[in-house]
């Protein structure tokens, strides 16, 4: 067997439920062995970046490190998988601190929703009409509406995920910064969003909220009918989360700008 690290060297393993994860943790288990993850070093994950997101929201507020091995589909959060040297691995990986975002959303009977997302947190019409919003930056009115799908507000971690696709800008791990991004924006026409400092408060008002319902969702968890979302960053819970060195967020964010 690896001879332990002795910093990580309480290993509790997640996996996702396919066949190629379920597989690779048994025989990580057989060989490493297994603990519960509240008397772990470290979270190994294994699957893919939806189960890197669970882990991430599961193991949050626990203080422990997380590394995942890719065993899934998209891997973008992942470490290659290997089966050896894990503790060497562990002992070698270079530390991604994030911070998650806070949702706390408004709904239509006045009853209010907490949720985080470390991806983004996205505002969606929920019928054929598009949505109609106010957007507003520490308590200052910056866009008196915006006719669209909806918007989203990304963290750098996040910013390669649904971000990218809605044609937002790529950010830097170390950014302190997010990115405010319409998606299939109709009015403004020119208007194709901002970067924000990651200190900013940032408040979307649903207009005409009965005639276009509006959703908001925190990476999975979702609130429908909102009436008004505030987010912010949530300094409160730093995340650690461990990459082989010349694999880490920073090094992949980079690489997704140049199209590999």
């Amino acid at each position: 067997m690896t001879s332990a690290s002795p910093k990580y060297g309480r290993i509790a393993f997640v996996a996702s439920p396919i066949p190629e994860a379920q597989q690779a943790r048994q025989q990580l288990v057989e060989r490493y062995g297994d603990v519960a993850p509240d008397s772990a070093d470290v979270i190994v994950a294994l699957g893919g970046d939806g189960l890197m997101l669970q882990t991430l929201h599961t193991f949050m507020k626990s203080d422990k490190p997380i590394y995942g091995m890719h065993r899934g589909t998209v891997g973008f959060l992942m470490n290659e998988y290997q089966l050896d040297d894990l503790h060497e691995r562990l002992a070698a990986a270079q530390i991604t601190v994030i911070h998650p975002l806070l949702m706390r959303a408004v709904v239509a009977n006045g009853g209010k929703a907490e949720f985080h997302a470390f991806n983004e947190v996205s505002l969606f019409r929920q019928t054929y009409q598009a949505a109609r919003l106010r957007i507003l930056i520490d308590g200052k009115k910056r866009l008196d509406e915006l006719v669209a799908d909806g918007v989203l507000l990304a963290t750098p971690a996040g910013s390669t995920a649904y971000n990218l696709s809605a044609q937002g800008p790529i950010i830097p791990i170390n950014a302190s910064l997010m990115a405010l991004t319409p998606i299939s924006p109709f009015r403004p026409r020119r208007w194709r969003g901002a970067l924000l400092p990651d200190t900013a408060q940032v408040r979307v008002e649903v207009l005409e909220p009965d005639k276009r319902p509006v959703a908001a969702v925190a990476d999975h968890d979702e609130v429908r009918d909102v009436r008004a979302v505030d987010i912010e960053t949530d300094r409160s819970i730093s995340t650690r989360m461990l990459f082989d060195p010349g694999h880490n967020l920073d090094e992949r964010i980079l690489r997704e700008q140049f199209g590999y």
